[in-house]
């Protein structure tokens, strides 16, 4: 199976490729995984995105594009997998289209509202990295004390919102034509949510 997850900041995507990487043992491919990775790495491609970045300025899409290219090359023949933060712009998804064929596209439909509650209730351990939320006043994995991102406050939660609106508009209708787009209710349980995934790649 090869899918493309879409959904806003904060829409489970993570979560969910978790449970599909178990189920199905496909590939998680993250582009910010991807970008980090060739940094640390060193790799010509790696380096000239540090370039962009030490600057403050976006990575160019020729370089993530070749990133994800070098990725999906170095998977095992028959390897599935699952793209999580790219395709962002329609020249992206044309892009994907010359190297590979994909199943499906997963869009995780969340109301803005929704996603900022679950935001703002977001605490990260200090010790493990492990994601919970506020019920709990100590990390549930570890023991560890959590702490609030910086980014999770309702203004820059919103304007991150909004950028995504803004870019993936365009991405939705460009797949809901190629008849690939699987809309998916993420409000609920995880497990909920992940039935709901299954349903869909079993009906399609």
């Amino acid at each position: 199976m090869k899918l493309v997850l879409l959904g806003a900041p904060g829409a489970g995507k993570g979560t969910q490729a978790v449970f599909l990487k178990d189920k199905h043992g496909l590939a998680h491919i993250s582009t910010g995984d991807i970008l980090r990775q060739n940094i640390k790495d060193g790799t010509k491609l790696g380096l000239e995105a540090k370039k962009y970045m030490d600057a403050g300025q976006l990575v160019p899409d020729e370089v993530v594009m070749n990133m994800i290219k070098e990725k999906l090359a170095s998977l095992p023949e028959g390897q599935g997998f699952m793209l999580d933060g790219f395709p962002r712009t329609v020249k992206q998804a044309e892009f994907l289209e010359t190297i590979t064929k994909l199943d499906a596209v997963v869009m995780f439909k969340v109301s803005d509202d929704d996603i900022v509650k679950r935001l703002m209730n977001r605490a990260v351990c200090r010790s493990c990295g492990a994601i919970t939320t506020w019920e709990h006043d100590k990390c549930p994995s570890c023991g560890g004390e959590l702490y609030r991102r910086a980014d999770d406050n309702e203004d820059t939660i919103r304007s991150r919102l909004k950028v995504f609106h803004e870019q993936t508009e365009a991405l939705i209708e460009f797949y809901r034509a190629r008849k690939l787009l699987l809309e998916v209710d993420a409000t609920g349980m995880p497990e909920e949510i992940f039935e709901r995934v299954l349903s869909l790649l079993n009906h399609d």
